[in-house]
């Protein structure tokens, strides 16, 4: 029900700032969503979903190499780059220049480890991208409820480091844990979304079975 209080309104200019949001923007105008909206996932993908929550970044790993050679069949990891390239880099850290054609396995999983909101956005937005597809309602929630509780649990931590209260402690462990319940669980619905995409697509695309009769 909270996520009532959250808008559904179209990602906004001024909300395309950044790495992150000048990611999502091109995608902002699409008509054509998801077939399953990210609060449908639990229930439509069971298995992956559950699985993504409880071994997130083995899941991760596993769906950014089902929709890479999903885009490319029997490509393995040589089209894999960090985040593949959707958030740029920082420093000395640029995708496509951190050993990701030699050693594209550990890459991935450090990806997933120190990275995994870009870890799972970036194989989100291989298949917006490639099949040009839009944010719903329930999407654009979730993430505005995900970054608000991540926000929130940030300015609590700034905080408890300068002001001291009654049950501080408590209260920056309370945030902290609500806050983490719901990115593993965003992060699960994403997965699992762009699990049942994947397989719809190559549902689509498979060739239909040919019925024989003897006349």
């Amino acid at each position: 029900m909270c996520l009532l209080c959250f808008s559904t309104d179209k990602v906004a200019k001024d909300d395309m700032k950044g790495k992150y949001g000048a990611a999502f923007g091109p995608y902002a105008d699409s008509e054509e969503t998801f077939k399953i909206t990210m609060c449908e996932a639990p229930c439509q993908e069971s298995c992956c979903y559950v699985g993504s929550l409880f071994c997130g970044c083995f899941a991760h790993m596993k769906m950014r190499h089902k929709a890479l050679n999903h885009l490319n069949p029997g490509s393995g990891w040589d089209d894999y780059k960090c985040c593949q390239g959707y958030f740029g880099g920082c420093c000395c850290l640029q995708p496509g220049e951190m050993c990701e054609t030699t050693c594209p396995c550990p890459c991935a999983c450090c990806e997933t480890v120190c990275c995994p909101g870009l870890a799972v956005s970036a194989t989100s937005m291989l298949l917006r991208d490639k099949y040009n597809l839009g944010l719903d309602d329930d999407d654009i929630r979730l993430i505005r409820c995900n970054n608000c509780l991540y926000t929130l649990a940030c300015i609590v931590n700034i905080l408890s480091c300068f002001c001291d209260w009654d049950g501080e402690r408590e209260c920056v462990q309370c945030i902290n844990c609500v806050s983490d319940l719901v990115f593993c669980c965003v992060s699960a619905c994403m997965t699992a979304q762009v699990n049942h995409e994947i397989e719809f697509r190559e549902s689509q695309n498979a060739p239909s079975a040919i019925q024989m009769s003897r006349e």
